[in-house]
């Protein structure tokens, strides 16, 4: 971008990288059928997903975790939506709601572990992170309340470190809420993720799309100049496409894929707008093959 069209930034804000435009496909992803030329495949076999700056930077917020005013404010206003959008894909896929077992990975303070374990559909709900502060901050959270004992268990690690399950075991509900974009290797990291979904179980994750309209909503307005976000949160280098995260699960066992486009509504929440998974916000979910 030349000065002519942008003149002068102020202090502390940053510019925005050049980036293609992002492509979609709606609400169902064929997974055959879809490719990326912005963001090239990566693939690794080994490497550990935990980034020391990102950890770093999630313990220096620990103690406002469950300020629903603090800086998680947004992430208190999405939960219900995270919960409205397992449910359908638990309905559509004809799961059966009852005994179900979550994996909450980058579980942060627990607002969505904690909800998850309080439902009646739910035996267990297994949360980890690797960020000590914020860890501690949900487990003391999580003791103020009885009804918890028993039904949700925090550990201190990465998904490296978790034991794997045995095969044809593993989790109805494997989620990455606001994960995927702190990653460095996206892909490999989904690959060591796949043996925690139990066969016809579900990954649902929520993310960015990484376009001009996220870089001007999430980086310059709500970290820069509003500060709804604390500045440092996100990196719009690694925010994904809908069609690149896609093409990470390609001919790996998976299906149905499905992407719901979510809008912060200043006043009224996190709201369902169709289509905008192609400039922004955007949940997005896949099962597991059955075997």
């Amino acid at each position: 971008m030349t000065s002519k069209f942008w003149p002068k930034l102020a202090p502390g804000l940053r510019r925005l990288p050049s980036a293609p435009t992002p492509r979609s496909s709606g609400i169902i992803l064929p997974l055959t059928t879809q490719t990326t030329t912005s963001r090239p495949l990566r693939c690794h076999s080994t490497y550990s997903s935990v980034n020391a700056q990102e950890v770093s930077h999630f313990n220096a917020l620990a103690a406002e975790w469950w300020d629903p005013y603090g800086s998680s404010r947004l992430l208190h206003l999405m939960n219900p939506l995270r919960h409205d959008f397992i449910r359908g894909c638990l309905t559509v896929s004809g799961t059966e709601q009852a005994g179900l077992r979550y994996l909450d990975i980058g579980c942060g303070g627990g607002i969505f572990a904690e909800s998850a374990a309080r439902l009646d559909s739910t035996t267990h709900v297994t949360a980890i992170d690797p960020t000590p502060s914020v860890l501690a901050v949900a487990k003391a959270h999580a003791k103020q309340d009885p009804a918890l004992r028993g039904k949700l268990s925090y550990k201190q690690t990465s998904i490296e470190n978790l034991e794997t399950p045995k095969e044809g075991e593993g989790y109805d509900v494997v989620s990455l809420f606001e994960v995927i974009e702190h990653i460095d290797r996206p892909e490999a990291f989904l690959d060591r993720v796949r043996p925690f979904v139990k066969p016809g179980g579900w990954l649902v994750m929520s993310t960015i799309a990484r376009t001009w309209m996220s870089w001007f909503t999430t980086n310059l307005v709500a970290e820069d100049i509003l500060h709804i976000v604390p500045p440092g949160t996100h990196d719009w280098n690694k925010y994904i496409n809908e069609d690149e995260l896609a093409t990470f699960f390609m001919g790996k066992g998976w299906n149905s894929a499905r992407v719901m486009g979510v809008v912060y509504v200043p006043g009224l929440g996190w709201k369902e707008v169709q289509g905008s998974e192609k400039v922004g916000n955007y949940f997005f979910a896949i099962r597991r093959d059955a075997e």
